[in-house]
């Protein structure tokens, strides 16, 4: 089953900001006992943390968006401000590419290594990677055994550069919502040290 993942991040926020990702990640833990703590950046204070990466198998699309927490800051007693703004980002986790076992192979005859086998066996291979579409031929070996050992070595090369790549995108696409915040227009606020829900 598929996981999504939810990122709280505090963007460019002071101490206080990173109090309240710190706050919310527990409070979602509580709410959504399926979801699980996968990452946290934790600030220079106790209790802080400048991104929280949980994830699991439910739908929470109702979490994305700004998050406001109402307090008085925790650790500047006479500042004034008592709104601090989170972000709360929405992902579907990347499936790794190799859990998705759909191949096609086709055999043909091909000329170069095979000996007496040469335009008598099939002895090249075509492996298709269905979910990606990527197609890799073997003919260098003599047997059409090896030569399907060295497409599936091939196709594996390919998709394991692919899913580098997937994987960078989707730390890119992570790192821009940690910098992005919109204050106003909360999808949830929530009040004071105990983090009580008001929204």
């Amino acid at each position: 089953m598929s996981k999504t993942i939810v990122q709280i991040s505090s963007g460019h926020g002071p101490a206080e900001c990173r109090r309240g990702v710190w706050l919310l990640a527990r409070a979602l833990l509580q709410e959504f006992p399926e979801l699980v703590l996968r990452e946290e950046h934790k600030g220079r204070k106790p209790r802080t943390a400048s991104s929280v990466t949980l994830a699991g198998t439910g739908d929470y699309e109702q979490l994305s968006g700004t998050v406001e927490w109402v307090a008085k800051s925790p650790f500047r007693p006479h500042h004034k401000r008592r709104n601090w703004f989170l972000n709360v980002t929405i992902l579907e986790e990347m499936q790794p590419i190799f859990d998705a076992p759909d191949y096609k192979i086709a055999y043909f005859h091909c000329g170069g290594n095979g000996g007496q086998n040469v335009n008598k066996v099939e002895t090249g291979v075509r492996l298709t990677h269905v979910p990606t579409g990527l197609i890799v031929t073997a003919t260098e070996e003599r047997t059409q055994q090896l030569n399907r050992q060295l497409a599936m070595e091939k196709i594996k090369a390919l998709l394991t550069q692919d899913e580098k790549v997937r994987k960078q995108q989707q730390r890119t696409r992570l790192w821009q919502n940690h910098q992005q915040l919109e204050r106003g227009n909360p999808v949830r606020v929530y009040e004071g040290e105990t983090f009580q829900r008001m929204k």
